[in-house]
Order: C-alpha cells, then sequence, then structure tokens
C-alpha cells in the first residue's frame, strides 16, 4: 500500500501540468502549488510545507494496553528504532523558530518493522485541523493569498473566516513558542481504527506528550529567542542528557464522536490509551539527506490498524507525493 501511494503522488507530480491547465489541476496538487506560492517560493528540494526541520533517532517500546488495542506490529514488540522529523509550519525554509507563522510545529516518527518495512506517524502541536475538506483548505490558502493585495471590503481571508467558524476558531488558538522540540505535545488530528487479535475495533487519535509534560517560552524569552534556536537547542539537550522521551497514547472515540472530521476536538473525558514510551537519543548524522530523500506519509499503515472516511487524510498522502516528486526533481 505506501508504494501505491507513493507512485499516485509521483504521477501528478510529473504528469498533471502538462496535460491540464491550473484549473484543472487536482485538488492535492494546486494545494502544493499555493503553498508554495505562500511561501515565496517554490524552494527546490525544500518541501511545501513544514520546509524547515531536522532528525532524529531513537527507539519507541511498546506498553502491554497497546496490544490490547491493535495487533500492528510496532505495538507488539518490544522495541522498534525509529527515525523522528521535527519541523516548523509553512515552506519558508528559514523562517524563524519564533515565528507565529510556524505554527504548528511537526513531528513525523517512522517506526523500523520486520522484514524492512516501516510505518509512519504524522501528527502537529494543535488538536485540530482549520477546514474539514481538501477544498475548503486550498479555498483557505486562496483566500490569503489573494488577500495580500486585496482592498474588497470585506477581505477574501475575511469573507472566508465568516463563512467557517471553524476555521475562525483555528486561527485564534494561542501560539505558543515552545522551549524546545522535545517539549511539545503533538496531536493527531485525523482518526484511525484500530483492531486487535480477537477482532475488536476502537476508533482513536493519538495523542504524544513529553515525559515530563510541554514548556513554553515566556512572551520575553521569546522576543530574545534567536531564529534557529530549536534546531541549535535539540542538539545540545541530547548531548547534555543523553535522551529526550515521549508517552504515545491513543485517544478513544465514543459512539456519536466525529471520527471523520478533523475541525471537532473530542471531550477531554475520553479514555486515553498509553501505548508507549519513544525515547530520542541523537541527531541524525545524515538527516539533512535523508529528509530529502524520504516521504513520511500518515497511510503507510499496517495491518491492525485502518484509515477512516475523513478527506483531509485521504487527501494527505497525494498532496505529500505532489512536494516529494518536485523535492526530487526541481525544475
Amino acid at each position: 500500500m505506501k508504494k501505491i501511494i507513493l507512485n499516485i503522488g509521483l504521477l501528478i507530480a510529473v504528469t498533471s501540468s502538462f496535460t491540464l491547465s491550473a484549473e484543472e489541476l487536482p485538488v492535492t496538487e494546486r494545494l502544493v502549488d499555493t503553498l508554495s506560492e505562500l511561501a515565496g517560493g517554490p524552494h527546490a528540494g525544500m518541501r511545501s510545507n513544514h520546509a524547515k526541520g531536522l532528525m532524529v533517532t531513537g527507539y519507541f517500546e511498546a506498553s502491554k494496553e497497546a496490544a490490547e488495542i491493535t495487533y500492528a506490529p510496532h505495538f507488539n514488540i518490544p522495541k522498534s528504532d525509529i527515525v523522528v522529523r521535527f519541523s516548523n509550519a509553512s515552506g519558508v525554509p528559514d523562517i524563524a523558530d519564533t515565528s507565529p507563522d510556524g505554527f504548528p510545529k511537526g513531528m513525523a516518527i517512522r517506526f523500523m518493522l520486520p522484514e524492512e518495512e516501516y510505518t509512519d506517524i504524522v501528527v502537529i502541536s494543535v488538536d485540530r485541523f482549520p477546514v474539514k475538506t481538501p477544498e475548503d483548505f486550498l479555498g483557505l490558502l486562496t483566500a490569503i493569498k489573494d488577500s495580500a493585495n486585496s482592498k474588497a471590503k470585506p477581505t477574501p481571508i475575511e469573507a472566508f473566516l465568516e463563512a467557517h467558524p471553524e476555521t475562525l476558531t483555528f486561527v485564534q488558538l494561542p501560539k505558543p513558542a515552545p522551549v524546545s522540540y522535545a517539549t511539545e505535545k503533538f496531536h493527531g488530528i485525523n482518526a484511525f481504527e484500530f483492531e486487535n487479535e480477537q477482532g475488536n475495533t476502537v476508533y482513536g487519535r493519538y495523542l504524544i506528550t513529553p515525559l515530563n509534560g510541554p514548556e513554553y517560552l515566556s512572551d520575553e524569552e521569546r522576543e530574545k529567542a534567536a531564529n534557529n534556536y530549536l534546531l541549535d537547542e535539540l542538539p545540545v539537550r541530547l548531548k547534555d542528557a543523553g535522551e529526550a522521551k515521549f508517552t504515545i497514547a491513543l485517544q478513544i472515540a465514543e459512539a456519536g464522536d466525529a471520527i471523520t472530521d478533523p475541525t471537532i476536538v473530542w471531550p477531554a473525558e475520553r479514555k486515553m490509551v498509553q501505548l508507549g514510551t519513544l525515547t530520542l537519543t541523537e541527531i541524525m548524522a545524515d538527516g539533512p539527506s535523508y529528509e530529502k530523500a524520504n516521504m513520511f506519509n500518515p497511510l503507510a499503515i499496517p495491518e491492525g490498524i485502518s484509515p477512516t472516511e475523513d478527506p483531509i487524510l485521504l487527501a494527505r498522502p497525494a498532496s505529500y507525493g505532489v512536494s516529494f516528486g518536485r523535492r526530487l526533481n526541481p525544475e
């Protein structure tokens, strides 16, 4: 399944621009185009979103409770090697780590499985997405772009936010600056279906939390922080402490909870199951080469975990594939 998804993205990236007008392109490709334009790009060899980041290696230890939720391999073997990419939002390669435009932060985790297989988790530092569909996401990005020099009242983005209250809620969320990538909390905005060996299923969303809880800079500290403070801090932290730990948990949906709408946050009292502990140990030596040559894919999932019909989730691999294809073959 991973190869099929990847090839679809590459096919779109290579062929569609030669056969279709801009208006006829798939929404997933138009998303990449608009993100790149908003970032002042395209920037050759860079991601169209979450362009700035760094790679870390470590391992994951599954909990006993994880096997009760799913028979997926990484949640049923004691220990798995992992690679992690932390990142800032936007396609601006040198965006300041302190910038609100770099919110939300991103975390992509690759679990190495037996027989040279892998599975990915891709999460962000906020508990929801601004829109319900890829079409609305394109509408949001287009409204932002069109508002730059607009004299209309309301501006395109003001009109969009008025028509999409869930997006207005998202843009009004606090945008704190973490002390470290290792002190940020990350959320799975999309639900997945999890099945255990007995055939029992639940729907859940990931929650990834620093072992000692999240920590953020004060306003004064944020003003004084360097543009690359997150990139500079993590290597020092890992060298001095030897490791940084996160817990990976699953919030379980109850009947009536929205499992295909990433703009809706489930109630905090929903059951949480601890799936295990993630330990970061060192900065990846060939991180820049690895992150350029690899695409993290939320639908690179093994048996025991299945996607929902969430349209945002289903669109992510195709958009990532377009960006990945351009990263490998920049014009």
